[in-house]
């Protein structure tokens, strides 16, 4: 089978292909392999041989996103996601605590208590089976339509199988001399008239304010590792879907472009996917959440092609035939509260529910 891969920027009128015809991905087993590379990148949580870093090299080709007749019903983003109307397609999912999530949460969070760490993401997921099988690129056409604001991507490989995220994560932008990168965390569920805003009514927890700031304060360190030409603005509330966080704006220029792949090893995965301390928690993490992450909470998107715009593969699913495997995660502090961490993740998945529930709307 050919690779390929297909993206669409936050606000963009039309999407990119790109598709790899002859031979396969390159299949890279650290992200310092990245320097001086080109082509849309593929990267998992962890890297294994049977999970690697994927480069899809081709010809990018300009998709209009206009012309497409995309059947997305007469709802938008502002629609509320907890609609039953909308289920559609959807074999009835329960919302209920899960047995494995209730062991996964004791575990971390008693990680929290004894000061082992200061954050811990945990992560989990859920399958959603449909009905009758519906093509993944109609899937990818539906993400556009509903999540405008959003990074969406489509990838397809031998080795990853089939990947659709709708995420509002930087990982690493580049504009021109300048490089961006953000710092995105908290979490807050917008309803009722507030999706008519973009939660500039919202209040933000103690919980919220501290897990940003420690994402934000990690970037910074990162940062001074290659440039003391930065400049760090926010944070300030966004919108993502349905819900919204605190994000803080790093902009920074690099005096030698040819080590990206050292700032992507310093980078990732970031406390707003893992946690702190960095190393510590990410073995943790591999050695005792119940679900692999896969390439759920990697990165993706093309690098060195026109431009750089790599964003952390959050709200996603593996589309398997008619099985979805939707992934979401939370960042865990000593205060947390285990039902307020699961309906956290429940709100992060409506994103993806929201695109397999929009064939009956």
């Amino acid at each position: 089978m050919s690779a390929y891969a297909i993206y669409r920027l936050p606000h963009e009128d039309h999407a990119t292909q790109i598709r790899q015809t002859e031979g396969e991905p390159v299949e890279l087993s650290t992200l310092t392999e990245l320097n001086g590379r080109s082509g849309f990148v593929v990267a998992p949580f962890e890297v294994t041989d049977s999970q690697p870093i994927l480069v899809i090299q081709g010809e990018a080709e300009r998709v209009d996103l206009l012309s497409r007749s995309v059947e997305c019903g007469v709802w938008s983003e502002n629609t509320p996601a907890a609609d039953s109307s909308l289920r559609g397609n959807l074999t009835p999912h329960s919302t209920l605590l899960t047995p494995y999530y209730k062991v996964d949460f004791a575990n971390f969070h008693s990680q929290l208590e004894n000061d082992t760490f200061r954050k811990i993401v945990l992560a989990r997921c859920a399958d959603e089976v449909l009905e009758k099988k519906v093509e993944p690129i109609e899937l990818f056409y539906r993400a556009c339509a509903l999540y405008p604001r959003l990074f969406v991507a489509l990838v397809d490989t031998e080795k990853s199988g089939c990947w659709l995220t709708a995420t509002p994560e930087i990982l690493l932008d580049r504009n021109g001399e300048d490089w961006r990168t953000i710092a995105l965390a908290g979490t807050m569920k917008l309803e009722g008239d507030q999706l008519n805003g973009e939660g500039e009514t919202m209040r933000w927890s103690t919980k919220n304010i501290q897990e940003q700031r420690i994402v934000a304060t990690y970037i910074t360190e990162c940062l001074e590792q290659f440039t003391g030409d930065f400049e760090e603005e926010g944070p300030r509330t966004v919108r993502a879907a349905n819900l919204v966080h605190l994000r803080s704006d790093f902009t920074f220029r690099l005096s030698d472009e040819g080590h990206i792949g050292d700032l992507l090893h310093v980078l990732h995965p970031t406390p707003a996917v893992c946690g702190l301390p960095k190393r510590e928690a990410f073995q943790f993490i591999i050695k005792n959440e119940h679900t692999p992450r896969r390439y759920y909470s990697g990165f993706m998107g093309p690098l060195q092609m026109e431009s750089t715009h790599l964003y952390v593969s959050l709200r996603c699913m593996n589309i398997e035939d008619h099985v979805c495997h939707l992934f979401a995660g939370g960042g865990l502090l000593k205060d947390s509260v285990e039902e307020q961490e699961w309906a956290e993740t429940e709100a992060k998945m409506e994103t993806m529910r929201r695109i397999l529930q929009a064939e009956e709307a």
